[in-house]
């Protein structure tokens, strides 16, 4: 059973992460779009970031529970 969860925990880590790299990316090119000249890649780089924080920790807990720290 704790390997459906782990496996359940890291396929969602990995789709949240794509729907959210994707969301961040589109609204950097329509912000491109609009204003050519804003310096965007910055804060883009940063949003990315934090979008992938979570599925990192999803990805450590994933472990965890596949290795038997968590979950006995």
């Amino acid at each position: 059973m704790l390997m459906i969860a782990a496996a359940i925990m890291l396929g969602l880590a990995a789709f949240g992460a794509s729907i959210g790299n994707a969301l961040v990316y589109s609204r950097y090119l329509e912000g491109m779009v609009r204003q050519p000249e804003a310096k965007l890649f910055g804060p883009m780089v940063l949003g990315i970031a934090f979008v992938e924080a979570l599925p990192v920790i999803s990805v450590a807990f994933g472990i965890m529970v596949l290795f038997g720290i968590l979950g006995k």
